[in-house]
């Protein structure tokens, strides 16, 4: 007895930012890639198909796309500009915390009472 079939999986290749075509929203659009394997007793062995497209991460509209608009579309990821991170500034002191360069604060001891016994 041979058990064989296929098994779909589904990798994020880029996300680019673009105008959606449904929702007309400037959003981020994650371009990702469905690979159709052939199985046999349950081992992924070869690809049968490959499919692209792209999903708007607000609407959620998909739209296929061929092998060339995706390469196009991780082209344009790669060539857009790295956003450039924000000046580090440095920590708000909190009171209670001890800060450095300043001598821990020293608190009053409390005694604490038992609760009362009654009946």
């Amino acid at each position: 007895m041979l058990i064989y079939g296929w098994r779909k999986s589904v990798q994020e290749l880029a996300t680019a930012t673009y105008l959606c075509g449904n929702c007309q929203n400037p959003s981020a659009h994650a371009l990702r890639r469905a690979v159709t394997k052939f199985t046999l007793f349950f081992i992924p062995l070869f690809p049968i198909s490959s499919k692209y497209f792209t999903v708007c991460t607000f609407c959620g509209m998909t739209n296929k796309l061929t092998k060339d608009e995706a390469q196009q579309v991780q082209a344009m990821q790669q060539q857009a500009p790295a956003p450039q991170p924000m000046p580090q500034q440095p920590p708000v002191p909190q009171a209670g915390y001890p800060q450095p360069g300043h001598a821990p604060q020293q608190y009053p001891q409390q005694q604490i009472q038992p609760p009362r016994q009654g009946f």
